[in-house]
């Protein structure tokens, strides 16, 4: 199922991840652009294009939040909203509050530096990890790709598989907890990732 735009261990992964969510229910992505989210960008359009789900773009994280906010308010499914790495993460923290407060499912996909490149001092290193924490359903550091998997079967592709049923029950309000924002931290060596 996974879409294949460009053997990238960026891409890989984030094909891996997409995959897993539309196959659990999730049907919309929000999509604000930079960098290093940009595999994730390539991959939400090609999956749109085979009509697996709609991708909305929103070029400010603030409205991309609120949009997923939004689309978790009427469908009841969470939406992914999608973002690069830095201060960016933090614009999607009042909707993030919004989901927390409403009880209404939602999904943070932050793409991120490696952790070698974090805390080092230089421009756009914003600590993501634990950003929107303790209104979060769930939430996840996750370790950066670093092998191709062309054919869907490494360990890394697992993992992610793995994680993106254990973010959508915890979207979706498991045990005693309500519904509500899940965060997923997703570290990219490669900031492009892709064909343009």
């Amino acid at each position: 199922m996974a879409p294949r735009t460009a053997a990238a261990p960026a891409t890989d992964a984030a094909a891996a991840l997409l995959g897993a969510l539309i196959e659990c229910g999730v049907r919309h992505v929000v999509v604000s652009p930079g960098s290093r989210s940009q595999a994730l960008a390539l991959v939400a359009a090609e999956f749109e294009a085979r009509g697996a789900l709609s991708m909305h773009v929103r070029i400010d994280e603030r409205v991309a939040g609120f949009t997923a906010l939004g689309i978790g308010r009427e469908t009841g499914m969470p939406a992914a909203v999608v973002c690069t790495s830095g201060t960016a993460v933090a614009n999607l923290l009042p909707a993030a509050l919004e989901a927390h407060h409403a009880g209404i499912p939602m999904l943070l996909l932050t793409a991120d530096r490696p952790p070698e490149l974090r805390g080092v001092g230089a421009n756009q290193t914003t600590r993501q990890p634990g950003m929107y924490a303790p209104n979060v359903r769930w939430e996840a550091d996750l370790p950066a790709p670093d092998v191709t998997d062309p054919d869907g079967t490494s360990e890394q592709t697992a993992i992610l598989r793995h994680v993106a049923g254990e973010a959508l029950r915890a979207a979706l309000g498991s045990g005693t907890r309500a519904p509500g924002p899940v965060h997923l931290n997703l570290p990219f060596r490669e900031r492009l990732a892709g064909e343009l």
